[in-house]
């Protein structure tokens, strides 16, 4: 049981880095670290107190989210509810465009080598393209209601009746579906994975 999880699980994780947003996406990632490792390298002589502190403050940001956008791009292909998928590409956006806005601030402080800069603007570009091809294929009526109002389809509010709102919560079998889905030998060899820790500790 567990074996096929793991197999379907690593199928769908290479499926995804096999897309051309994600590619992309890691070539971002490469191309910042190569330009923060640049700007780190550049003898650059700032005009006033605090400019080295913002410097730094950008690159860390920059390559925080050139990580964040394939992360996000894996997390959307696991999930099916609009919502969800539709949480993590604004979060894509949210990153993409803010290393555009660092590109500026590193500019603004000194790094002038503009081709390293423009050869990232130009990929974030092409990439700006392949989001926006890649959120149209999420399907808007495989959802659940978002409660908070942002992420419906057209025609859905907030505030709808959902069926699932009729469904009484169980508090005292919360766990009863989910244990019922292991079968006792599961159970057995997670028991004996146990056993084993235990006596090689």
């Amino acid at each position: 049981m567990f074996e096929d999880d793991d197999f379907d699980s690593m199928e769908h994780h290479n499926h995804v880095r096999q897309m051309p947003i994600y590619i992309k996406a890691e070539e971002i990632s490469n191309l910042v670290y190569h330009l923060v490792k640049s700007v780190e390298n550049t003898d650059i002589k700032y005009k006033r107190k605090g400019e080295k502190k913002l410097m730094e403050y950008n690159l860390s940001y920059m390559m925080e989210n050139s990580l964040i956008i394939p992360t996000k791009i894996m997390g959307a292909e696991s999930v099916d509810a609009y919502d969800l998928k539709m949480e993590n590409a604004t979060i894509i956006r949210k990153s993409a465009r803010e290393i555009i806005n660092d590109l500026q601030g590193i500019e603004m402080l000194g790094f002038d080598e503009i081709e390293y800069l423009d050869l990232l603007r130009k990929e974030v570009e092409n990439f700006r393209v392949l989001f926006a091809e890649w959120v149209k294929t999420f399907d808007p009526w495989d959802y659940t209601i978002d409660r908070w109002g942002l992420f419906n389809p057209p025609g859905i509010n907030y505030d709808d009746h959902s069926p699932e709102d009729d469904i009484p919560f169980d508090s005292e079998n919360i766990f009863e579906d989910f244990f019922d889905d292991y079968e006792d030998e599961d159970w057995e060899d997670l028991e004996d994975e146990d056993s084993e820790t235990e006596e090689e500790e």
